[in-house]
């Protein structure tokens, strides 16, 4: 039996069909779990829940553990919700598996917003840490990162997972911990232990209308209503989206890959594309009518300016490959109906 912690959420219910699909009995805990994917027994509970967490792990050989709180908050004040969700929760059910000498594996949903800004190249200094960028030069509309030596703008590089971790909010701070609890497990209880370091995922069922979604819902949420999207700063930074399917897809294959699937893995197609290229890809999916995109100039002192990932490891170790069509899940990612957001959705 496989337990999939938020289950009924966004990433969740698609892990569940795959494993569903791949012959796998499943059960799903989740504070919402009437949204779970027929086939998979269904428990509705709390992952901070010591109780809930004991009932969910009965006969269980392997947990996914997607439940989470995502995006990047609204305000500051956030910060207990995100640390009660996200850290407290992952704690309590650690505690659990500890408890139950669970022998793994373990899977973890993490997030590329672990490494901050991306990997950046100075053509005199090599490679080189982007500071955070300052209120000033973003008002100003200056968005690139500069070379912290000689103030020449960096060229963006393929962050591998061997590079430097920099959270630059308070969501990316609870995922980095998350994965430091969970290896730390790892290590003390001999558990196999895999953090997926999802990219920016888009596909059907994202949760919309709601400040906690990610970029491509934003979007599709305003293209929807027939509002233009909004995209900050100037659009050009760049990101990797990948497919909710692929996600998915690359979750069996950790659950089943044993020992040596431990460490952490990019999850991404491998190919950058800018926000602004989201943005007008969704507004042609979603026909000739359709508002363009308006590039607003605004920005978010939390974001970061490009993060896109080398995505050879999960390639060579886990035998993980993106293969939907950026094109068509893009369409496809416009013509869905909007759902309501779930408390504590995957990340």
């Amino acid at each position: 039996m496989i337990l999939v912690t938020g289950g009924a959420g966004f990433i969740g219910s698609h892990i569940v069909r795959a494993l569903l699909a791949d012959q796998h009995d499943v059960r799903v805990l989740d504070l919402v779990a009437g949204r779970a994917p027929d086939g998979a027994e269904t428990l509705t509970g709390d992952v901070r829940d010591p109780d809930a967490v004991d009932r969910a792990l009965a006969g269980v050989t392997a947990v996914c553990h997607q439940a989470a709180r995502v995006g990047l908050g609204v305000t500051f004040a956030d910060v207990t919700d995100y640390v009660s969700h996200n850290d407290e929760g992952t704690a309590v059910l650690l505690r659990a598996l500890a408890a139950r000498r669970f022998r793994g594996p373990l899977v973890l949903a993490s997030s590329m917003v672990v490494y901050g800004e991306g990997r950046y190249r100075c053509a005199e200094h090599g490679l080189v840490p982007a500071p955070p960028r300052r209120r000033e030069d973003l008002a100003a509309g200056r968005f690139e990162p500069a070379c912290p030596h000689c103030g020449v703008p960096l060229v963006p590089e393929a962050v591998p997972e061997d590079a430097p971790v920099d959270p630059r909010n308070v969501y990316a701070a609870t995922k980095l911990h998350q994965e430091h609890l969970a290896f730390a497990f790892g290590r003390e209880c001999d558990v196999p232990v895999t953090a997926l370091r999802y990219h920016n995922v888009y596909g059907p069922g994202m949760p919309r209308d709601t400040p906690y979604c990610g970029v491509a819902a934003l979007f599709a949420d305003a293209l929807a209503a027939g509002r233009a999207p909004a995209v900050f700063e100037d659009g050009r930074q760049l990101r990797d989206f990948v497919h909710v399917r692929d996600v998915a897809r690359a979750n069996v294959l950790a659950l089943t890959a044993g020992s040596a699937a431990t460490g952490a893995y990019n999850i991404a197609s491998g190919t950058p594309r800018s926000v602004l290229e989201l943005a007008a890809g969704l507004a042609d999916a979603a026909g000739a009518g359709a508002p363009r995109p308006q590039v607003t100039g605004r920005y978010r002192l939390g974001d970061v300016r490009h993060v896109f990932a080398s995505a050879h490891r999960a390639a060579e170790v886990l035998g993980f490959t993106a293969t939907e069509d950026f094109a068509a899940g893009i369409a496809e990612t416009a013509g869905v109906t909007p759902r309501a957001p779930a408390e504590t959705v995957t990340t």
